[in-house]
């Protein structure tokens, strides 16, 4: 039995009561990494009481639609929490499916962290 310990999907740093939160894969397309990321996004609303997270995707370059369901799933428990999920450093193609989908009316979207920060 392997015990390797698994690859960290997601770097969680705190900026005073804003958890913020960088993806490690530049494409986050294997539907395993999405069910590990989802659960560790999920695990700091459910199990650490988070409130205000900032999604930045600076290193990411594609995501599937599996992925998108996730962060649609993620809004939800924040919203019930009645907490702020914002999103930021989006890439120019990412933000076309977000807006073929209409999620980026779902969602809080800013260019960069500062900004982005600043909007808690």
């Amino acid at each position: 039995m392997s015990t390797t310990p698994r690859k960290r999907r997601l770097e969680v740093e705190d900026s005073g009561d804003i958890s913020v939160v960088n993806f490690v894969d530049k494409k986050i397309l294997d539907e395993q990494n999405i069910q590990m990321i989802g659960d560790d996004l999920f695990r700091l609303v459910d199990e650490l009481g988070r409130r205000k997270i900032l999604l930045n995707f600076g290193n990411v370059e594609f995501l599937s639609s599996a992925a998108l369901g996730k962060l649609i799933t993620m809004n939800r428990k924040v919203q019930a929490v009645r907490g702020k999920l914002i999103l930021c450093n989006i890439t120019k193609e990412i933000r076309e499916v977000f807006e073929i989908t209409k999620l980026d009316k779902l969602f809080t979207i800013m260019g960069d962290e500062q900004a982005a920060l600043q909007a808690f």
